[in-house]
């Protein structure tokens, strides 16, 4: 009774107020295996397994850091991921956009077809191709290599989906303009079309390294040597190896770095990005 009291701006502020409250606690509750992870990789081994747990080690051990990365190759998995993930998101970005702006602008016989393909076999699990993606790797004389590891990964799906769903949107008085000054299609992609779609790409970017960097199936199947290992298998095999989940949650901290940085440098492109391609979550 007392809310309907109130004038409509009033309403209007204690609706907002709790949404925001609504949403931190959404957020708490995301961030909080975060908090947990970062806690546990300062604190002794005495201090993980508790009766009382606490977010705040009572004595921080930095030494954790640096003990997994003096016992184990942790520097040479990020450094692997890094490289298979990079290589592999600028492939699925350049894949992506030629053939969603093929789907999104171009007209040719077929192209709805050809796209209704595209969105089946976004419903095939990966273990139904992991068998004949292998037996091609291994023809090829790509297991244990980069090669192997990224060659298979540089189309995505997902990633076609996402620029057409953005091209379908852009302007076509842009392009339009583009051509009756002379432009070729393939210039007006590279000038016009592509400059102005830097937040999809920037999305797409984010997904796809993230994707990459998290992949632990694939790399599971096509690398043997510990020098190839990324950086998903290297914590699984510390996981094996150690009982010790202070330097485990270490190596988890060190290996969920450099996808906050990528985050924290593009997200406002990552935010339009989503919201101009009409997708949702």
């Amino acid at each position: 009774m007392a809310v309907l009291g109130l004038s409509r701006r009033q309403r209007h502020l204690a609706w907002q107020a709790l949404l925001y409250v609504v949403l931190s606690a959404a957020s708490l509750v995301v961030l909080l295996p975060y908090i947990w992870m970062v806690s546990t990789s300062l604190k002794p081994s005495a201090e993980v397994f508790t009766s009382v747990p606490h977010f705040i080690p009572q004595s921080p051990r930095w030494q954790n850091y640096l003990d997994v990365l003096r016992t184990y190759q942790v520097g040479q998995w990020l450094i692997n991921s890094f490289i298979v993930s990079s290589i592999e998101a600028a492939g699925v970005v350049s894949t992506s956009i030629l053939a969603g702006y093929a789907f999104g602008r171009l007209r040719f016989w077929g192209r709805d077809a050809i796209f209704f393909m595209y969105l089946g076999a976004m419903m095939v699990p990966i273990q139904v191709t992991l068998i004949p993606s292998f037996l091609i790797v291994g023809w090829l004389g790509w297991i244990d290599t980069y090669e192997g590891l990224v060659v298979p990964r540089i189309v995505a799906f997902f990633g076609v989906f996402l620029m057409r769903q953005f091209f379908l949107n852009f302007p076509s008085e842009l392009e339009d303009a583009a051509f009756i000054d002379g432009s070729s299609r393939w210039r007006a992609l590279w000038q016009i079309v592509l400059p102005l779609s830097m937040p999809a790409v920037a999305a797409l970017s984010i997904f796809s390294f993230t994707a990459a960097w998290n992949d632990f199936l694939w790399p599971l199947v096509v690398v043997n040597s510990e020098e190839m290992k990324t950086v998903q298998l290297g914590l699984s095999s510390m996981k094996g190896e150690l009982s010790d989940w202070s330097l485990i949650m270490a190596g988890a901290t060190l290996s969920a770095l450099p996808l906050l940085l990528l985050y924290l440098v593009l997200q406002q492109y990552f935010v339009r990005g989503v919201v101009m391609s009409g997708l949702k979550g």
